[in-house]
């Protein structure tokens, strides 16, 4: 999120429809100082309107103040298997991150090895980050790779640190290609009911942004 400016976007314009109270699955809006501090949105797969804005590869992400993150986890074990979804925070205290680990893995099976990726709009804060690289190091069974559309104030040196911890703590840190955002698009976005799937539509500059983002990645890594 390089040189944000912390404006306050129009619910369509943060990738939330204007009649956001409208729909199933849609909750109604309430004023920010009612929501309760843990308020995350769990699902299958998010609106294409959220993926559009939230999950695009752009320079400047003024207004794109969630995260969204996609999961797939594999589970060897007795019981092999594979659970996917999503995470979104919703102006909460808890990040997508933080709620991965406090509410999606603890219902995986214990003691068994999980690789997981995440598919995330943006890299993590530095805090989120910290409660990462101690998750992998309790947690010897896990394999973590994170999939990110976007660097989250990469220029800060507190930033670029909480990456290096990351990686020296197993993580498997990646800038999503065009690939990337095409499979997530295909898994864990909303297809229109009765209508043939929509073929992936990349954005402009998505190919230029990735090289971008991949660049400086390795040069802080």
């Amino acid at each position: 999120k390089m040189a944000e400016k912390q404006e306050e976007p129009s619910n369509a314009q943060n990738g939330e429809p204007d009649n956001a109270e409208e729909g199933e699955g849609k909750k109604k809006k309430v004023k920010r100082e009612d929501l309760p501090p843990f308020e995350i949105v769990t699902g299958e797969r998010l609106p294409a309107i959220f993926f559009k804005f939230q999950f695009r590869n752009v320079e400047y992400s003024s207004g794109r103040n969630k995260t969204f993150l996609c999961y797939v986890v594999e589970t060897q074990g007795k019981e092999p298997g594979t659970c996917r979804g999503y995470l979104e925070d919703e102006h909460a205290a808890a990040h997508a991150e933080m709620a991965f680990f406090n509410t999606i893995l603890p219902t995986c099976q214990a003691g068994a090895r999980h690789d997981v990726t995440w598919y995330v709009s943006s890299s993590p804060c530095v805090t989120c980050a910290q409660r990462i690289c101690e998750a992998l190091r309790k947690n010897k069974g896990l394999r973590l790779t994170i999939m990110v559309g976007r660097l989250f104030m990469w220029e800060e040196p507190e930033m670029q640190a909480a990456l290096r911890s990351m990686k020296e703590a197993g993580c498997k840190l990646r800038i999503m290609k065009p690939q990337d955002f095409e499979y997530v698009w295909k898994n864990f976005v909303e297809q229109e009911e009765g209508e043939e799937a929509k073929s992936f539509v990349p954005w402009e500059d998505i190919q230029e942004n990735f090289l971008y983002y991949e660049e400086k990645l390795a040069e802080i890594l």
